[in-house]
């Protein structure tokens, strides 16, 4: 049976102190439960953050990077996928993820929210962006939770998972 993947994304330099926390909280919390984190795997931001947490915990972690050449790559990914696709690589990265959480808001985060939704992807907003949250939960209200601790988006994952119909979905 194939691991688990479960994809964090947010801002690189323009990441807030708090989404930097939340992301290194949920890369270990991902790590304990034993699944694979993957980000866009560049040594800045949300990426940086949640791969150093992974790792710290003992994960496993995968980072999808925009070029073709390790520059910029995070110390803590193990697996670097390197695209030379620039922002398309964010196609990549939520297909490739079962569950996409979200710390913060940017415009390449905004971007991956918006095609992991058109994939029929759960998405989980750990954020306190009011505008980001009324947007995405308007546009599919079913797919998208909003939490406030890194805590509550591993428990809203679990749920996700235990449920079969996810293994279902497909993109049309």
């Amino acid at each position: 049976m194939p691991k688990v993947v479960i994809g964090v994304m947010g801002p690189g330099s323009e990441a807030t102190a708090i989404d930097l926390q939340n992301a290194y909280t949920v890369g270990q919390l991902i790590a304990t439960e034993g699944w694979v984190l993957l980000t866009g795997g560049r040594n800045t931001g949300v990426m940086q953050a949640a791969s150093q947490g992974a790792k710290q915990a003992g994960g496993l972690t995968v980072g999808i990077l925009p070029s073709a050449a390790r520059a910029a790559m995070s110390e803590a990914v193990d697996i670097p996928v390197l695209t030379g696709m620039g922002s398309a690589r964010n196609n990549i990265n939520v297909l490739s993820s079962q569950v996409v959480v979200a710390c913060g808001m940017g415009a390449g985060t905004a971007s991956e929210i918006a095609l992991a939704l058109k994939a029929q992807k759960k998405v989980i907003l750990l954020n306190k962006n009011a505008s980001s949250q009324t947007f995405f939960k308007g546009l599919a209200p079913e797919l998208v939770s909003v939490v406030e601790q890194p805590i509550a988006a591993i428990e809203i994952i679990k749920a996700f998972l235990s449920d079969e119909d996810h293994v279902n979905r497909t993109v049309e």
